[in-house]
């Protein structure tokens, strides 16, 4: 297609703090740098309509029937009372492709409108929702016999995984942020996936950001914290510097969530500095000498990339999508066993020079991993969608032709609306 695909983004998460928002937000910023028509719908503070130069922003205000997710996001479960003002809003721009990123309730209604409209549907997976559940899960039924608390985790784990491969079979192409996603998600959906990686703003986050001169070793967490992120292993980690004899070093923890309080009350050098934006999270990123990331249910980690960004080695676990951020023994490690994370964690804080090589090519390794570079990759993504699209509407006209059904005809491109009706 020649003109750029008009493309309705439904965002679960746009304001939030975390990796899928912060997604969300660089491809509206991208879309109305190249003056690109784009229509974002997504949750806010109210219900308005806003008209940005090329880009639309629908935000809706979630109701009283929100249940919480997380800290700072939710699911309304009677999202669908806006179903026909997005419906008006969606006929009205017109888009060639709706793009979905959860089986929420944006997304949900999205997909729904999308499918009744014709559109094609693309959908990118950010969260490994099946790991959160089975893992919130364990803790919140900690009290039970291991083995009823294991066969509940499980059945949990299996059940939510089932519901989110039900809901990516309903787009015609996914796509997914590492090879080990894409591979599973194309397999377990027959739908095909491409790559979309994740960008950093290198200008901001930055190793100039430093300023920190008072000698102490700063160990940073940054993200939130509940139990899904595993920060409780924080408290180990802080355990084997003490055996060590290690005292000089300090713990420097940006986030909120559930486990603050737990964390508070066993750390015992640390310094809680909330959510932070803008400058303070960049200057809190450079002052760190190491950053630890114990998660093992991140698809990517995007705090991850942007602490090599900031001149800052990072030590992750060999699960989810941290370890294709790292090149392992170059800009960081990636720890296979948990006491090989301790171990490299101690051998990180022990030798200066490794820290400072780690940090130079953990810089150097993120020059070229900018949003403009995913972003750009990403709307080649969405031509080849409206594409196949087009073609499949060209093969059923021509095949509705030659059957002798002189009502079917091809629908122009820019809003294909028999091209493409999704099987559920």
């Amino acid at each position: 297609m020649n003109n750029p695909p008009r493309v309705a983004l439904f965002a679960d998460c746009f304001h939030e703090v975390n990796g899928a928002a912060h997604s969300c937000r660089q491809l509206v910023q991208y879309a109305a740098r190249h003056n690109l028509p784009f229509l974002s719908v997504h949750s806010g503070p109210r219900t308005e309509l806003i008209q940005e130069d090329s880009v639309i922003r629908l935000e809706l205000q979630r109701g009283r029937t929100t249940f919480p997710v997380d800290v700072d996001f939710g699911c309304d479960l009677l999202l669908w009372r806006y179903a026909k003002m997005v419906k008006n809003v969606l006929e009205e721009f017109r888009p060639d492709l709706v793009h979905v990123i959860s089986p929420s309730d944006f997304s949900g209604l999205g997909a729904y409108l999308a499918h009744r409209l014709g559109i094609p549907i693309i959908g990118s997976y950010h969260t490994q929702l099946h790991e959160y559940a089975a893992s919130r899960m364990r803790q919140s039924i900690a009290f039970l016999p291991s083995i009823l608390r294991e066969a509940v985790v499980n059945l949990v784990h299996r059940a939510s995984l089932r519901g989110m491969t039900l809901f990516y079979m309903i787009p015609r192409m996914l796509l997914a942020p590492t090879p080990e996603i894409c591979h599973w998600l194309g397999q377990a959906t027959g739908r095909p996936c491409r790559l979309m990686g994740r960008g950093v703003d290198t200008a901001r986050f930055s190793p100039e950001w430093r300023d920190a001169k008072d000698g102490v070793l700063r160990l940073g967490y940054i993200g939130r914290l509940t139990t899904e992120k595993n920060v409780r292993f924080l408290a180990r980690i802080e355990e084997a510097l003490l055996t060590m004899g290690k005292t000089n070093y300090r713990f420097v923890i940006v986030g909120e969530g559930s486990e603050r309080v737990w964390l508070a009350e066993r750390l015992k050098q640390v310094e809680f500095a909330g959510v932070l934006r803008g400058d303070a999270l960049a200057r809190a990123y450079a002052n760190l000498d190491l950053f630890v990331f114990p998660s093992h249910t991140d698809a990517f980690g995007n705090v991850v990339q942007e602490a090599l960004a900031s001149g800052v080695p990072a030590v992750t676990t060999a699960d989810g999508g941290p370890k294709f951020v790292i090149d392992d023994g170059i800009t960081g490690f990636v720890a296979a066993t948990d006491g090989e994370f301790i171990a490299r964690v101690i051998d990180l804080t022990e030798d200066a020079q490794l820290r400072q090589r780690m940090a130079a090519a953990a810089r150097a390794a993120t020059a070229n991993r900018t949003w403009e570079n995913v972003m750009s990759n990403l709307y080649g993504h969405y031509r080849e969608l409206c594409e196949s699209a087009a073609a499949e509407a060209a093969c059923r006209a021509g095949a509705g032709h030659l059957s002798g059904s002189p009502n079917q005809k091809t629908k122009s491109v820019t809003y294909p609306a028999s091209a493409a009706k999704q099987e559920w």
